[in-house]
């Protein structure tokens, strides 16, 4: 679940883009707790895609999840690591008015070890990754 600042919060209004910070291990593999992300506010959601949005029951909560169908009642969202939970088999589907936007571009942040020119070169080359929306997990987390 991701945590955003409240000057992200001021300024989602005035700015398409913004920043959160994820933490804990539902979007294990696709996003591991620390990584930063770069959401891009009232995009258009399709199965698939990263999204960030309120929890239904918390709303001051933000949490990241990934959008696999519109139903009658919202988007029906599940977490990229089953044994995590969180998502809509607990909530079930999460109204349209508390998506916030999509996630385009995942940052995980240098490790305080990586010091060598190999570990930096290495982080170089798979810090920074677009998120994209896979169909083909959609399709297999449909199916749960």
């Amino acid at each position: 679940m991701p945590e955003l600042s409240q000057e992200t919060e001021r300024t989602k209004a005035l700015l398409p883009f913004g920043a959160a910070e994820v933490t804990g291990p539902s979007m294990v593999p696709t996003l591991q707790h620390g990584d930063r992300l770069l959401v891009r506010y009232g995009a258009r959601v399709r199965p698939g895609d990263v999204i960030v949005l309120r929890h239904p029951f918390q709303q001051d909560l933000l949490v990241v999840k990934r959008a696999v169908e519109l139903r009658e009642g919202g988007w029906w969202v599940l977490g990229d690591n089953a044994y995590a939970g969180g998502d809509s088999t607990d909530y079930g589907a999460v109204p349209e008015e508390l998506v916030l936007g999509k996630v385009r571009w995942r940052y995980r942040p240098l490790k305080a070890g990586q010091r060598s020119l190999f570990a930096r070169a290495v982080w170089a080359l798979f810090a920074v990754r677009p998120v994209l929306g896979d169909r083909s997990v959609s399709r297999r987390l449909r199916a749960r």
